[in-house]
């Protein structure tokens, strides 16, 4: 894939997550993607997506900044949402809040094969200050 083919790809996935799509999900995750370098396999993937969506019901993803270099993406995403309960071992408790997350992935066989995230944790101490 080109640069541009990979991010309109990449894009395509956001909107397959915001969606909820979870029987499209492997058209974009590869079967034994790893995710922060523990193997979770498309299927715990999917579970884990689930569960942030299960634990922040208004979760919704948005690219706040992209870079494709083939086989590479680097994105900034970006979240203002309202967590129900403890998240990222933070009392957020349904108060809103506002953070990134910066993540970068790398494809194989057009799909995403690893995932390497971290989520901006400090930003959100701060709210809850």
């Amino acid at each position: 894939m080109t640069a541009a083919e990979l991010a309109n790809h990449y894009r395509a996935y956001i909107v397959c997550l915001n969606a909820q799509a979870w029987p499209a999900l492997g058209d974009f995750v590869h079967d034994r993607v790893v995710h922060n370098g523990q193997p979770l396999g498309l299927a715990g993937y999917r579970d884990m997506l689930i569960g942030n969506f299960a634990e922040i019901p208004d979760l919704r993803f948005n690219i706040g900044l992209l870079l494709s270099d083939p086989p590479r993406i680097a994105s900034r995403l970006d979240f203002d949402c309202t967590p129900k309960g403890e998240f990222l071992g933070l009392p957020v408790n349904g108060r809103r809040v506002a953070f990134s997350e910066n993540v970068f992935y790398a494809f194989r066989d057009r799909r995403i094969a690893e995932v390497w995230s971290v989520i901006d944790k400090a930003v959100i101490e701060t709210q809850l200050a």
